[in-house]
């Protein structure tokens, strides 16, 4: 059995047992969360799907860790004109384990 979640803007494909990195959930170490906003929910050739959310489906998840992304270096240069700009940016993130998939 797998869903279709939404979580911080983004789509995701999960599989009980699997682990993913989303974006950042305030949540601690080890708790347990119920996502509700199920896209769609399907196993083998049966699919269900929400019109925007399938009603009743929720996906329990735990957090696994909490971190950050490795760092993304933004150069900007325009030539001939001696200017260059140097940033950086860190994303965090939340590591969670899909526990099981209520549909």
């Amino acid at each position: 059995m797998y869903a279709v979640i939404k979580t911080g803007g983004k789509q995701y494909k999960v599989v009980a047992g699997e682990k993913l990195k989303v974006e950042q959930i305030p949540a601690d170490i080890g708790s347990e969360l119920t996502i509700d906003q199920v896209l769609a929910v399907g196993e083998g050739e049966a699919i269900k799907f929400g019109t925007p959310l399938v009603a009743g489906a929720t996906v329990q998840v735990k957090v696994v860790s909490q971190g950050r992304h490795d760092k993304v270096k933004i150069f900007k240069m325009r030539r001939r004109k001696h200017y260059q700009k140097h940033q950086g940016h860190r994303q965090n993130y939340t590591e969670i384990q899909i526990v099981s998939i209520n549909g």
